[in-house]
């Protein structure tokens, strides 16, 4: 595998997807570790490398294109989706990008992200770009955030359901808000589901760790019956 800079790192995939179907992935954070907000006991990237809050450029505007066009030369894709080894969000220029993923691809842009970071006004805006943004809510309360996503020092769960609210007020493309769910927060369904509706998302994704992580995915049946507090 080659140096970040190179199309292999930046730009991979198509990943197929039920939801999205061909999904060519754009990694605008391209480090051999994890740099994220947060360092999820369920995450399959495995321990977080760098926790930090702090926004900066990480992959160059001209890198990512330059990527792109490759890939489009020879790649059939239906969107184009930020995500990879960190928080999407952690990129200063991810607007940018957003904006260059478009023009190059004439495709659907979507973005995964944690949804710590929704509370700064650059973020959201960046977001906003975006054609499909799909965030995440694990949790109802602060002591199950720091036991469940175990997030950067700075981070405070009240902030981050604010910073859902106000994107989804100013968001006009589709929002999609995922909970996963491990044995840790299974019994806090109809707190989340409560905080979940007043959020208001498009749509809500229930899930379980699937891929290899530390955290033990729940059964059939007792995802069936965390869906009732959704319904």
């Amino acid at each position: 595998k080659g140096l970040c800079g190179e199309s292999v790192d930046i730009v991979y995939g198509p990943v197929s997807s039920w939801r999205l179907k061909r999904s060519l992935g754009v990694d605008p954070i391209c480090r051999s570790g994890k740099i994220c907000t947060f360092d999820c006991l369920y995450c399959s990237l495995g321990p977080t490398t760098e926790k930090t809050v702090k926004r900066r450029i990480f992959v160059p505007n001209d890198l990512v294109e330059q990527a792109l066009k490759e890939a489009m030369k020879t790649v059939e894709a239906d969107v184009v989706t930020f995500s990879g080894t960190g928080e999407p969000t952690l990129a200063e220029n991810l607007g940018e990008l957003i904006e260059i993923a478009r023009d190059i691809s004439g495709l659907p842009v979507v973005v995964l992200t944690n949804s710590s970071l929704k509370k700064m006004a650059d973020v959201r805006n960046d977001l906003i770009k975006a054609d499909v943004v799909k965030g995440k809510l694990d949790v109802p309360n602060e002591g199950l955030l720091k036991r469940v996503d175990r997030p950067h020092a700075e981070i405070r769960f009240r902030d981050i359901v604010q910073g859902l609210k106000k994107f989804r007020a100013e968001f006009r493309g589709k929002f999609q808000l995922e909970v996963m769910f491990v044995p840790e927060n299974k019994g806090f369904s109809e707190e989340i589901a409560k905080i979940v509706r007043a959020i208001n998302p498009d749509e809500v994704q229930i899930n379980t760790p699937l891929r290899r992580s530390a955290a033990k995915p729940l059964s059939r049946g007792e995802i069936g019956e965390i869906q009732k507090s959704f319904a």
